[in-house]
């Protein structure tokens, strides 16, 4: 469901403290159907944070959020409409790839979970080892057993935390197919990023975020990808 204004994902004024360090100052922004944004920064820059707040995670210091007309962190009818793609795998060690993914199916009420599952699984090239236990696959594998889990409710909005971290070849083609799929058909993506070529690959939309604010904000359209590049190289250099 969109808002009033055309963005399914939208906040304004956000932002988070721990202590008297503020995680994230105040970002504003609106990601709408069949788009993509883009976050690139530096560590500590906020962008997990972020996510975090959108996902439901996380309450807010202050301002607002929104995922369609559900004010965050909202309840489960919020939540059923959020993929979350993470570094961290998430995942239950002992249970199969499989398990996982019907596990999560079934929290989120999917109609025919073990199809679903088995779809999400195929989609992430990894229905070959889905009935492995996850403790005896290697990072990548585990990584797209994730990301298949992340999916299998066909969520309306996709927050994705540096997601091809620890994938092949394989698995990174997988992944961008998935996202590119899961965009043209409409969902709404905010993807957090060190990789310029992946994520302008996939953004509608890019911002650069610094210590806990967008600093730059731009349509992809309007981005020349190598002088893009080395602005954010020269922001990460200003604070390393």
């Amino acid at each position: 469901m969109q808002t009033a204004n055309g963005a399914v994902v939208a906040t304004e004024s956000l932002s988070r403290s721990f202590g008297t360090r503020r995680a994230v100052d105040g970002v504003t922004l609106s990601v709408g159907s069949g788009e993509v944004l883009a976050v690139f920064g530096p560590n500590g820059a906020g962008k997990t944070t972020l996510l975090r707040m959108l996902g439901g995670l996380l309450r807010p210091t202050s301002g607002k959020a929104r995922i369609g007309d559900a004010v965050l962190p909202g309840g489960s009818e919020a939540r059923r409409r959020i993929g979350v793609i993470s570094h961290q795998s998430l995942l239950y060690d002992a249970l199969t790839a499989r398990e996982n993914v019907e596990f999560a199916a079934r929290l989120y009420r999917v109609k025919d979970a073990a199809a679903k599952s088995t779809e999400a699984l195929e989609r992430m090239r990894i229905l070959d080892r889905a009935d492995t236990p996850v403790r005896a696959l290697s990072r990548g594998l585990r990584q797209r057993v994730s990301v298949a889990r992340a999916i299998v409710h066909s969520p309306t909005v996709v927050l994705a935390d540096e997601p091809f971290t620890g994938l092949d070849v394989a698995g990174a083609k997988a992944l961008a197919a998935l996202l590119t799929g899961l965009r043209d058909a409409g969902a709404a993506l905010i993807l957090v990023t060190h990789n310029i070529e992946e994520g302008l690959g996939l953004a509608t939309h890019a911002a650069i975020m610094d210590r806990g604010k967008l600093v730059r904000e731009a349509l992809r359209s309007d981005i020349e990808p190598s002088s893009f590049a080395r602005e954010y190289r020269e922001l990460v250099a200003a604070n390393g």
